[in-house]
């Protein structure tokens, strides 16, 4: 069977590609999807053209000040139809309902998820490590969207959106010390390190804001613990996957994919608003280099390293890319580089927009990477979940436009019971998809302030100091 799958597909891909083909996974290797393909199924109902047609397109020189040059490919591309935007009102209402979900499907002990509901084909997923993974990834997302949902909330609904919020983080506190790697393959703890953080910073910043200078600590000293963990699993090339399938080593050697590496860096200067900049500089470097070598002219990005010399291999064209360029140029942008102008942000928000059926189309399919352009399903409330932080990084004046378009295609797609989800995913997908959802259209309400750059960060942790569970392990990754 081996022989037969590695025939199949694309040579270049690799041993460890084949495998992640066969076994599926969080993100494995899609098949090759090209628009002329006529086995690829009928396409969605978009405009079927791609790239903006301009003939021989050439790169304007930079001035001998100005930023470096990019193609003219990176801030060209379709513009989405004219909307009615919905009303405040109507998006209030979606996050109530969002909201009454999250608390009604809240388990007793404070998380969100399980490894219940199974079906036919369930992604490789070691037990118990992975889903101790996945559990974290879930809830600190879950509780990182009812952080910032919480000020929109009235009465009892605030009432309990609150006592949710203490007892996720209390389940957090007790748990998320014990996420690693699940086996000498599956790394899908990247996932719940990077999550992790992103919910520990909202519950550091609510516990200060409320006066409750221990609890923020401890929080914070969690921070600490999950950075030392993404430079413990940091790959040898920089930045992070969730496959180990060729080296089994204890530095990951195998492919690093460039929007898991997103994923981690976008947390890690979150925590680093908080004080915690303990991740080294040099892994920080490592990391965005990853992302840049997975980067096309046109800000479209290879699906992992392994995929970078194929740039016209059906994910990594533009519709495959759109789940994975928003938080690429994020990350890259947080982290100064200059390509990433307002210019390419726009272009790129735009694309999600009018092409938003490439994504759609793969939404709730069962099979990863089985659609179009090799679109998996768990890429659509992703995609858009970090699209509404590139709309933050936007001079305000222009953010209302992105905002109603961003909310005026997520609210239709909410469920009876009031959970958005993309994909099949054991007991996470409505709990992931209604907390990445939430998260986004929070921020397309327009009176979302904006990303305060802090006057006076906080002080740097000592990260080698006892924090108690999760201490050994915070001292071990720094000496890596």
């Amino acid at each position: 069977m081996y022989d037969r799958y590695r025939r199949c597909l694309l040579p270049a891909a690799g041993v460890a590609a084949v495998w992640m083909a066969i076994f599926g996974g969080v993100a494995p290797l899609p098949l090759a999807l090209a628009e002329e393909d006529p086995g690829a199924g009928p396409a969605p109902a978009e405009p079927a053209a791609e790239e903006p047609t301009a003939e021989e397109p050439t790169v304007e020189e930079p001035t001998v000040d100005g930023p470096p040059a990019i193609s003219p490919l990176a801030t060209q591309g379709p513009k989405p139809e004219p909307i009615t935007p919905p009303s405040p009102a109507a998006l209030q209402s979606a996050l109530d309902r969002g909201v009454d979900f999250l608390l009604e499907d809240q388990r007793p002990d404070g998380r969100w998820g399980s490894a219940e509901r199974t079906k036919g084909l369930n992604i490789y997923a070691s037990i118990p490590g992975s889903h101790h993974g996945f559990r974290l990834a879930v809830t600190g997302l879950a509780v990182a969207a009812l952080c910032d949902v919480e000020p929109t909330l009235t009465g009892e609904r605030a009432e309990q959106a609150a006592a949710a919020i203490d007892r996720g983080g209390r389940w957090m506190l007790e748990n998320h010390a014990i996420v690693r790697r699940a086996d000498p393959t599956a790394i899908y703890n990247t996932w719940g390190h990077a999550y992790g953080i992103q919910g520990f910073v909202r519950l550091h910043n609510r516990a200060k804001a409320a006066g409750d200078a221990e609890l923020a600590e401890r929080y914070k000293r969690a921070v600490v613990v999950q950075v030392a963990k993404l430079e413990q699993y940091t790959f040898v090339n920089g930045g992070w996957g969730y496959y180990d399938f060729d080296n089994h080593t204890a530095v990951p050697g195998g492919s690093p994919n460039s929007f898991t590496t997103a994923t981690g860096l976008v947390a890690l200067h979150e925590a680093k608003q908080i004080g915690v900049d303990t991740y080294p500089s040099r892994l920080t470097r490592r990391a965005l280099e990853s992302i840049e070598r997975q980067r096309n002219p046109d800000f479209t990005f290879a699906y992992g390293e392994y995929l970078r010399m194929a740039p016209r291999y059906g994910i990594n064209r533009p519709a495959g890319s759109l789940g994975r360029s928003q938080a690429c140029n994020l990350a890259l942008r947080l982290y100064g580089d200059e390509r990433v102008t307002d210019g390419v942000l726009r272009a790129w928000l735009n694309r999600l927009y009018a092409r938003n059926g490439w994504l759609d189309v793969g939404r709730k399919r069962p099979i990863p990477h089985e659609s179009h352009f090799g679109v998996a399903g768990y890429f659509y409330y992703y995609g858009h979940f970090y699209a509404a932080m590139c709309i933050e990084q936007l001079p305000r004046d222009e953010r209302p436009y992105f905002q109603d378009h961003l909310a005026h295609l997520l609210i239709p797609l909410q469920e009876k019971d009031g959970c958005w989800w993309d994909y099949p995913f054991y007991n996470y997908h409505q709990q992931y998809g209604t907390a990445m959802a939430l998260f986004t259209l929070r921020r397309c309400q327009h009176a979302w302030p904006a990303t305060p750059e802090p006057a006076a960060p906080e002080p740097p942790v000592d990260a080698t100091a006892d924090h108690g569970a999760g201490a050994a392990v915070a001292t071990l990754a720094m000496q890596r």
